[in-house]
């Protein structure tokens, strides 16, 4: 199973959940990505170099469920230390009540398009 922490683009203003990892690598004393992909293969997590770039600078958009429960035994940490959960910006991205109702307004009767050169139906 794969959880997405984002709702949207990495790095987009907004972002739901914010990645924590670096912080919490930095509380056990990990200050390299290379340190963590070590540690990570020693847990029997291989990550490629690229994909460890991506989890150690910015937010990834989608995070195998698995992959989590090891790095949080390498952290010592659990996933809501890792993912923090910004309800404010949740809030932020819900739209308001009057955007709602301009939409249901806009919204158009659908007229059905017949094509050309039908013949008539059967008497």
């Amino acid at each position: 199973m794969i959880v997405s922490p984002t709702g949207s683009a990495p790095g987009t203003k907004g972002d739901p959940m914010k990645w924590n990892l670096r912080m919490v690598a930095a509380e056990q004393g990990i200050w390299k990505s290379t340190e963590l992909r070590r540690r990570f293969a020693d847990a029997g997590l291989e990550i490629s170099a690229g994909k460890m770039s991506a989890l150690w600078t910015g937010t990834p958009t989608t995070i195998r469920l698995d992959d989590l429960d090891v790095m949080c035994a390498v952290l010592d940490c659990s996933p809501s230390q890792l993912l923090i959960c910004q309800p404010e910006q949740v809030a932020a991205r819900r739209p308001t009540v009057a955007a709602a109702a301009t939409a249901v307004e806009t919204v158009t009767a659908i007229k059905p398009r017949l094509g050309r050169n039908r013949s008539s139906p059967p008497v």
